[in-house]
């Protein structure tokens, strides 16, 4: 067998699509020790976690959850705070968001109508982990820094 395919001495064999996508589980209970092939959940068409990596990973959303940190912020609020963003892009990026559970919209019965957003307990716990992200790249960023400049010099050689 090629070297580094999916069937190394340690597979175990996942292969079911309900074990390695949708259910969360990837064949164990906890999900820990789990040695599956992510490309059975990146490749596939209608996988759920796939679904749900490209909407918290997409620029916007990991913005907004980033400002909602144990806050709530008016749309117009959201609006300066994400530069470069438009009214309808952050429309469409709050909607998906409360659908998936992640951001609480309160909408307020006054005159104008007032509308908040703010992150759920599974928002916060999703923020958690992009914090956790951002800091391994600040610990990282000098080594990546290096690794990018010696790449960039035996490309032009």
């Amino acid at each position: 067998m090629e070297e580094g395919t999916s069937k190394s001495p340690g597979h175990t064999g996942v292969t079911h699509p309900a074990q390695a996508c949708g259910d969360g589980t990837h064949g164990h209970a906890s999900g820990e020790g789990c040695d599956y092939d992510a490309r059975q959940w990146d490749v596939r068409e209608g996988c759920e976690v796939r679904q749900i990596l490209d909407r918290v990973a997409d620029k916007w959303s990991l913005l907004v959850i980033a400002l909602l940190d144990r806050r709530t912020l008016r749309f117009t609020e959201l609006r300066r705070e994400v530069d470069g963003i438009s009214q309808r892009m952050l429309t469409v990026t709050l909607r998906q968001l409360e659908r998936d559970g992640l951001v609480r919209r309160t909408v307020h019965p006054v005159v104008p109508p007032r509308v908040d957003y703010e992150l759920t307990p599974l928002g916060a716990t999703l923020h958690d982990t992009i914090q956790a992200l951002v800091t391994w790249t600040e610990v990282h960023q000098s080594e990546i820094a290096e690794a990018r400049a010696a790449y960039d010099r035996r490309e032009r050689e």
